[in-house]
């Protein structure tokens, strides 16, 4: 399915698609990108029979020392059965702040611009998964991967996952939906 534009109008739509295609399939496990929680909450809703696991961004990311996914959430979301990693962003992290400061050219940044060239949701499918992986979270067994452009989600993929370690053994395998224009 590709929507005519990126953004949260998609969110609905993308989460049902991607339980229907995950149940299709015999998944169990679903990983998507939430900062404030709303596309949590509606995933938890929908994922029914799935383990949730929701990415957030690491501590500091907007301002030093302050999670932008509010602690009250955060405890509500771990309530209700999903499993909550905040994580420096695995395709950027600490090459980000080498490269405002030196400039120059960092393999995790071109990755993290490949992906985009399918859109911004497609790349923070791909990232929620790595830093899923890397916290632990996760079985090994292929999954269903959400993100989006900004708020919301628009790209639902099923991934075989992997750790960042190994990015290269992680497989795209399907994608769901993504923004065909943005």
């Amino acid at each position: 399915m590709y929507f005519d534009k990126p953004g949260k109008e998609n969110t609905e739509q993308t989460l049902k698609l991607a339980y229907e295609r995950g149940k299709a399939l015999g998944l169990d496990e679903v990983v998507l990108a939430s900062t404030k929680g709303d596309t949590a909450y509606r995933a938890l809703e929908i994922f029914e029979g799935f383990r949730v696991v929701v990415v957030t961004y690491h501590c500091g990311f907007k301002k030093p020392f302050k999670n932008i996914m509010d602690d009250s959430v955060r405890q509500e979301l771990t309530d209700k059965g999903a499993t909550v990693v905040a994580a420096t962003h695995a395709l950027s992290g600490v090459e980000r702040a080498v490269a405002k400061k030196h400039s120059g050219i960092y393999p995790a940044l071109l990755i993290a611009d490949t992906l985009r060239l399918f859109g911004q949701g497609t790349k923070v499918a791909v990232e929620v998964s790595v830093m899923a992986a890397d916290a632990g979270t996760l079985s090994g067994k292929d999954i269903i991967a959400v993100g989006g452009s900004g708020r919301g989600a628009d790209a639902a993929l099923v991934v075989k996952p992997a750790n960042q370690s190994d990015l290269f053994d992680m497989r795209i395998r399907e994608v769901i939906c993504k923004p065909a224009i943005f």
